[in-house]
């Protein structure tokens, strides 16, 4: 009796896996699957270049008072030359220039007491201390931030990072207001640690007004120097020194106990 006679099984589907094909399946029709490999990470990059646009960025500004002074620039009649409403906008934006390159607030401070006085200037000063504060800010923390935190070393720079991050605007505020500690030290200290951009702005903005009133008002009275407002700014610059005084004197008395333990 002849063998009955059976058909071929139905072509299917290659294996998924890339073997060969099952005896008796026929390969399928179109294009052939195109594999795509998984995108491996790229090596890190370093923040060595951003920081060296920092610290150029940094340098220029410091080069330009070569060139021109904040207080020079307003005292040479520019505010006076435009319309009163640009006056406001334009101190605040020198002063804010003036601190990001290095140039000292007292004597900002001091030509806002001179040329705008005593609360027209203190407005102002304040306002272009914390925008000049902000800018510092965001410059440090974007282009040097990961370069900078890579040496923090020590336990006293460890805790000083961690207080920051733990305790911003309480340890900002404190930094504006004793007038002895670099300003704009603290601003790219504070942009290093962990602290959120609007803790500083804040603590900022509050700080400096203790210390920017005093010196606004000594140069707003100072052509009256018997005068009661000048006499009581003059003392309030005297013990605002000395309690910088009695702060730096704690602060290497805590630093030699660190060393000795």
């Amino acid at each position: 009796m002849p063998a009955p006679v059976t058909s071929p099984p139905p072509p299917g589907p290659a294996p998924a896996d890339g073997s060969a094909m099952a005896i008796g399946s026929a390969p399928e029709l179109g294009p052939a699957p195109v594999a795509t490999a998984a995108p491996a990470d790229g090596p890190a990059r370093s923040p060595w270049p951003r920081f060296a646009l920092l610290v150029a960025i940094l340098g220029a500004a410091a080069g330009s008072l070569l060139l021109w002074s904040p207080t020079a620039l307003l005292d040479g009649g520019l505010s006076h030359g435009m319309p009163w409403y640009w006056r406001g906008p334009l101190f605040a934006a020198v002063y804010a220039v003036g601190t990001v390159a290095f140039f000292p607030r007292p004597a900002l401070n001091a030509a806002a007491g001179l040329l705008l006085g005593l609360q027209e200037g203190l407005l102002l000063a304040v306002l272009g201390t914390t925008l000049g504060a902000a800018a510092a800010f965001g410059l440090a923390r974007w282009l040097g931030q990961d370069a900078l935190r890579r040496l923090l070393r020590g336990r006293v720079l460890v805790a000083l990072d961690r207080r920051f991050t733990d305790q911003g605007f309480r340890s900002v505020l404190l930094l504006r207001l004793f007038p002895g500690l670099p300003f704009q030290a603290a601003n790219y200290g504070a942009a290093v640690s962990g602290v959120r951009f609007g803790s500083f702005i804040g603590a900022t903005a509050l700080g400096v007004i203790p210390v920017t009133a005093v010196y606004v008002a000594a140069a707003a009275t100072a052509r009256e120097p018997g005068s009661t407002g000048f006499l009581l700014s003059i003392g309030a610059l005297g013990l605002l020194g000395l309690a910088t005084l009695v702060q730096v004197g704690r602060a290497a008395a805590r630093r030699r106990r660190t060393v000795t333990d």
